[in-house]
């Protein structure tokens, strides 16, 4: 069992309560900090940077596995749809790279930029900069010409100024056992939610919702007046890393396939193949891993399903089994509207600022 499987356990299941009780003082800690942090930054004693286009911000308060990277993607569809020319920034978490910040295409190097950046400018064609300094991020990417700022997580990152904050949390798993890390999986105090524009919550159904805004409310969530909005995570088609020839989940119905995913919630990646009735042979690796030949080699021909986040660091391995799932975030037209007239409203006060 990996690190990152006994982590879940505890923030997540009932199994490993007593672990959680016993990193609970760390917790309280890390609460302190994060408050004293918070605290600098709302009294002027640290100072947010304003950058000379308006910020997005999409990011969470639980560590990982939320559904963000694909609302980003929805989201710079959407503002290029309306003539704006968004760009990304991504931290580039685990990236080597000498110099930040980075420009990062499709054909980028993963060990340099991180896996995140280039699934990003992969999957939208957008201009996309990587690098652990945000605010420097965000000027580069004006400077190639975004007219917006699209961050993909930096919630907490308070020295880039933003105008518009979306937090994503899986409706499913809700907020955990509701405890800050390590004791649990919160980044800061549910709270925090009470403060953004919008929350955004990756949910198992849209059905619920087509007609209307979706007042969704899991009762871990604080009660407000910031608006719910549920999202679906899915999966558009399946595409051969060698071949590029194009597939749907169908095609696999009744196949036993090996399914690896490298991201925060490996589980949500299987129970969507496992809906498609594809017959899951699970392979959960930590968020970000590193993936060699090595780590694929099962000792049969069965084919590999793998998340676009793995698959940008499996191109060269030219093995006809690889196949990258492709999945896109779906917003119901009348939460989907609500969502951009929130996105529009802050970029319009941001013009009337300037």
């Amino acid at each position: 069992m990996s690190f990152d499987s006994v982590l879940q356990g505890i923030w997540y299941g009932r199994s490993r309560s007593r672990m959680s009780l016993f990193l609970l003082p760390f917790s309280w800690l890390f609460r302190a900090i994060v408050a004293l942090r918070r605290l600098a930054y709302q009294t002027g004693l640290f100072r947010s940077v304003w950058v000379e286009r308006p910020v997005i911000v999409v990011g969470n308060i639980t560590v990982g596995g939320t559904g963000k990277t694909p609302v980003v993607l929805w989201l710079v569809e959407q503002l290029r749809a309306a003539g704006h020319t968004p760009g990304i920034i991504s931290r580039g978490y685990r990236g080597r790279s000498a110099s930040w910040p980075l420009d990062v295409t499709a054909d980028s190097n993963t060990m340099e930029t991180g896996d995140e950046p280039v699934m990003l400018a992969q999957h939208s064609g957008c201009i996309v900069v990587a690098g652990p300094d945000r605010v420097a991020a965000a000027r580069q990417a004006i400077a190639r010409g975004a007219d917006v700022i699209v961050s993909d997580d930096g919630l907490q990152h308070y020295r880039l100024g933003r105008n518009c904050e979306l937090a994503v949390i899986d409706a499913q798993r809700g907020l955990g056992n509701g405890r800050l890390l390590p004791a649990g999986p919160l980044r800061e105090t549910a709270d925090r939610l009470r403060q953004v524009d919008a929350i955004l919550l990756k949910s198992a159904s849209l059905e619920p919702y087509r007609s209307g805004l979706g007042l969704f409310k899991p009762r871990e969530l604080p009660e407000g007046p910031t608006p719910r909005i549920p999202f679906l995570i899915q999966a558009g088609f399946v595409r051969s890393l060698v071949t590029l020839e194009q597939r749907t989940l169908a095609d696999f119905k009744g196949q036993p396939v090996h399914a690896v995913a490298g991201i925060g919630n490996p589980e949500a990646f299987f129970a969507t193949l496992r809906s498609a009735g594809i017959i899951v042979l699970a392979h959960a690796l930590p968020d970000h891993a590193r993936i060699g030949p090595a780590d694929l080699a099962f000792g049969d021909p069965a084919p590999v399903l793998m998340t676009e986040k793995d698959a940008v660091k499996c191109r060269d391995h030219n093995d006809p089994r690889l196949w990258v799932v492709v999945a896109d975030a779906e917003i119901a037209p009348g939460p989907a509207s609500l969502l951009m007239s929130i996105v529009d409203s802050a970029l319009t006060s941001s013009a009337t600022a300037r």
